[in-house]
């Protein structure tokens, strides 16, 4: 979702495609293939979880010298074309990082990920750890094609604690508490809502809400299914007027549409108290709010809560949505040296007690099960705690549309969703063109 936050998925194609650095083992300019000799090659994203990527290598290799890992990492942006190219041309690493959702889907598809449900059958404490419904999200078919590697990250409001003190209010519970605050804010010149709209994908977090929120988790379901006039359900219609109605209510800051998403200025909206809330993904916390304000979070200046209700609405006030987590996915055409050193990783490197120690440091919040000690014991424990709570009582996680969805209805969705909050198409003309598009 941006260089900030580098586990947002929806990424540009584009032609020119380089690789910032090589790995922990010092591998040099080398290409994709495999790996050389008998080394798992591990393609990954620069920053976010990096360094403790780099620090499990280091690890790993030290203790397992026959059975090496080898990473590079990569630009967020390019990273989606560069694993489509080398994936669809046999070229593709032994472990690619990756979100789950439509994408994987295409490459399982096409055969080229091995299915890692035998190995985990066989290592019953190895599944039986993480949170089933983060491994969703790598499920096709009953069949699981990938194992979660970073943090979970749920989309929540934050808030700045000092704004909402100076109108003497609460974080909104319900959508028509949400709308009154818009009004309260505008009054004192604050903008209500930080947004980074030149993106995009900012845009889908506030339907992923409200469309779960009027009408439950089915509905998307019946959309990712394929059902003809799904995007023409009436919790959509509805999410989509409801999103005009903030945009025209003033609900975000001026200029919101050219803001980008992946530079942290919107969220810098917050705590420099420019507007008093942001709707934004978890790594905005350590990627961002840390970084770029670790005094106004250290003082105890930032607040989060979930997404508000709708009155009448069947969804779940537990649900919730966005990246479930990072995956890491083999290839199906790895040696069986490379497959067997690359499932020994994942079931003993990755999530071991030195691994979720680095995640809780940055911030990240593993999905694995029995962790509330040493969650509260980590340095942002309250943040964590939430976060851990939070995803683990969901009765669902929803994966981001543009990720559930091909790559082609994901573009689709993300241009006709920009429309819709520039003003340019109607609600009922978002549903009706995205009915479309799913027809072709």
């Amino acid at each position: 979702m941006n260089p900030i936050n580098p586990f947002r998925i929806t990424l540009t194609a584009a032609t020119a495609v380089f690789a910032l650095t090589v790995t922990a083992c010092g591998s040099g300019g080398r290409t994709a293939g495999g790996g050389s000799g008998d080394e798992a090659l591990v393609w990954a994203l620069t920053q976010g979880s990096e360094a403790t990527f780099r620090a499990s290598a280091t690890e790993w290799n030290k203790a397992h010298p026959d059975s090496k890992v080898d990473y590079q990492f990569f630009q967020n942006d390019p990273y989606k074309q560069k694993l489509r190219t080398a994936v669809g041309a046999g070229n593709g690493p032994v472990l690619f990082e990756n979100w789950g959702g439509g994408i994987l889907k295409t490459y399982v598809d096409a055969g080229k990920v091995a299915d890692l449900t035998p190995e985990l059958d066989k290592n019953p404490e190895w599944k039986n750890r993480i949170f089933p419904s983060i491994l969703e999200s790598a499920t096709f078919d009953g069949k699981v094609y990938g194992v979660p590697v970073n943090g979970v990250q749920p989309v929540v409001i934050y808030y700045n604690k000092q704004l909402f003190e100076k109108i003497g209010a609460e974080p909104p519970k319900t959508w028509d508490e949400l709308l009154g605050l818009v009004k309260k804010f505008n009054a004192e010149g604050i903008a209500p809502f930080g947004m980074g709209g030149g993106a995009k994908w900012p845009d889908l977090m506030w339907m992923e809400y409200l469309v779960d929120r009027i009408g439950g988790p089915q509905v998307f379901a019946d959309i990712v299914a394929g059902e003809k006039g799904a995007w023409s359900d009436p919790a959509v219609l509805r999410a989509a007027e409801m999103s005009q109605q903030l945009v025209k209510a003033d609900g975000f800051a001026k200029g919101f549409t050219s803001v980008s998403a992946d530079t942290g200025q919107a969220e810098a909206q917050v705590y420099t108290g420019k507007a008093a809330m942001i709707l934004q993904g978890s790594w905005a916390y350590g990627g961002t709010f840390v970084t770029g304000a670790p005094k106004f979070v250290s003082e105890g200046h930032l607040g989060w809560t979930g997404f508000p209700t709708v009155e009448g609405g069947k969804g779940d006030p537990t649900n919730v949505v966005g990246n479930t987590a990072n995956f890491f996915s083999v290839s199906s055409q790895a040696s069986a040296k490379q497959k067997a050193t690359a499932l020994s990783y994942l079931k003993d490197g990755v999530y071991n007690d030195s691994y979720i120690d680095s995640l809780l440091e940055i911030g990240n919040v593993p999905p694995v099960k029995d962790l509330d000690a040493k969650v509260k014991a980590s340095e942002s424990a309250d943040w964590s705690t939430y976060v851990y709570n939070l995803t683990r009582d969901a009765k669902s996680f929803q994966l981001s549309w543009d990720q559930a969805l091909s790559p082609e209805l994901g573009d689709a969705l993300l241009t006709h969703l920009d429309q819709l909050f520039l003003g340019e198409i109607s609600p009922q003309e978002f549903c009706s063109q995205m009915d479309e598009a799913a027809a072709k």
